[in-house]
């Protein structure tokens, strides 16, 4: 028997874990004879709501499901986990400014990273609730587990990054490597063209269509969640919960040695990034859990402009909420 795989979800009776809970426990990601003990944290008023969470998981009988736990406490539920997913947290109402919705969410992320203490040694923390960069800078300064343990979810805009490239080409979906997305999960992402490839051909030498690339492409990625709210009147709550599937799978593969992935970790100062800050960067990992940053990636004077815009979004996003890091 392999060994078992304790994972921790918050806000796991919202629409984001319904899609991801399922997945985790038929053994999808960790392994059909690796036993999955999940943890489920939710709010008190929401704890009602997960019990048929709880019995839909149990209803499909799946093997490697070794146990369910729920709790409104963050310390029980963070209590000896492998990987804690972070993806409750207050969604954003109409008229709210994002730094009030950063301030509304940063004492959360205060009460969980204190808590993820009680997690396990080896343990891998991803940041999926919004706005995600900054609650994982909250919940890192507030631990005492390594801020390389940390990372905040930018898979999902890299899955449409390459999705968008592929179509426009005229490929597969699949046949896009080298995608990466700079910076912030927000409306100042920098998606990055220059640098993808598709088969294995640079995407501007591929799509010959620079002001397509600069404006259209860039445009539908930044607002790309916005628009699949207006058109199916809730938010992409399927893609998110494949995008952590994802993430954790690029954590836990070796990564090919031609290709990098996404996702927002604590920056040592690549790129100009101010050390400490959680920013969107290419990464390569050995599978282990570890990462590192592809570093000598080129930029044109265009894209540093972009990247210089997205750093400037997370100083101005880190001063707001400077009083909750410790």
């Amino acid at each position: 028997m392999a060994e078992p795989v304790r994972v921790a979800v918050t806000g796991a009776a919202g629409q984001i874990a319904y899609n991801l809970l399922f997945r985790i426990a038929s053994g999808e990601i960790f392994g059909k004879d690796r036993p999955v003990h999940l943890r489920l944290l939710e709010i008190p008023a929401a704890m009602h709501a997960l019990q048929g969470v709880v019995m839909e998981l149990e209803d499909c009988n799946f093997s490697p499901l070794a146990s369910i736990e729920t709790s409104d406490q963050p310390e029980r539920a963070f209590d000896g986990v492998n990987w804690a997913l972070l993806v409750g947290s207050r969604p954003r109402s109409p008229g709210m400014e994002r730094s009030d919705l950063i301030r509304i969410n940063g004492p959360i992320f205060v009460g969980q990273g204190k808590a993820l203490n009680r997690a396990a040694p080896d343990v891998r923390v991803a940041v999926v609730g919004n706005p995600c960069n900054t609650n994982c800078l909250i919940a890192l300064n507030n631990s005492d587990v390594p801020p390389e343990r940390f990372s905040a979810m930018m898979r999902l805009d890299q899955n449409r990054a390459a999705s968008l490239l592929a179509r426009r080409a005229g490929q597969p979906m699949g046949s896009v490597t080298n995608m990466v997305v700079w910076g912030n999960h927000s409306n100042n992402q920098y998606p990055d063209f220059e640098n993808a490839r598709i088969n294995g051909k640079l995407a501007p030498d591929v799509i010959r269509d620079e002001t397509w690339l600069r404006e259209q492409f860039v445009t539908e990625i930044r607002q790309r969640g916005a628009m699949v709210i207006t058109i199916r009147g809730s938010s992409s709550s399927a893609s998110a919960a494949n995008a952590i599937l994802c993430d954790i799978h690029a954590f836990s593969q070796s990564t090919p040695t031609n290709d990098w992935f996404s996702a927002a970790v604590c920056s040592n100062g690549e790129y100009g990034v101010d050390p400490g800050l959680v920013f969107g960067f290419p990464l390569r990992s050995s599978g282990q859990g570890d990462w590192s940053i592809v570093e000598g990636i080129p930029m044109s004077p265009w894209a540093q402009t972009q990247l210089n815009k997205v750093l400037d979004e997370l100083r101005h996003e880190r001063d707001v909420v400077k009083d909750l890091l410790r």
